[in-house]
């Protein structure tokens, strides 16, 4: 039961992740994204489009990762080295989210809302990855 959840967890934050992939790297210079990312004019998002497109990858790979976990996780017998790498691979990309998000709140507290977004999902999954 507790590697259903936390299964259900990691692949929501996958799919957040994938999200923000598609704000980052393929919507960035819509006007609806770059206010939502707090920029003030499209000539901040024209020049930050590099930035963001690199940023947006960087979670799309997290992203991939935690869902390649979650295939070699269910598919590998209990005690095979198979479902051991799809543990490690889950832990690792949903730690790497979790401690994007405690980077993105150092930039200041306003950012409080979009880390908790982005870090609240990978850290339940983690959590209860540590005990499935």
């Amino acid at each position: 039961m507790i590697a259903i959840l936390a299964t259900a967890f990691a692949a929501l934050a996958a799919l957040l992740h994938v999200y923000i992939f598609v704000m980052e790297s393929v919507q960035w210079t819509q006007p609806k994204i770059w206010r939502r990312f707090g920029l003030a004019d499209q000539t901040a998002a024209e020049t930050t489009k590099p930035l963001a497109y690199n940023q947006g990858f960087y979670n799309l790979f997290l992203a991939v990762g935690t869902v390649l976990g979650i295939v070699l996780f269910l598919t590998g017998a209990d005690e095979s080295g198979v479902r051991a790498a799809g543990l490690a691979l889950v832990l690792f990309s949903l730690g790497s989210m979790v401690a994007a998000a405690l980077v993105l709140l150092t930039t200041g507290m306003k950012y409080l809302r979009p880390a908790l977004l982005q870090g609240t999902l990978p850290l339940i999954g983690f959590v209860l990855y540590l005990f499935a």
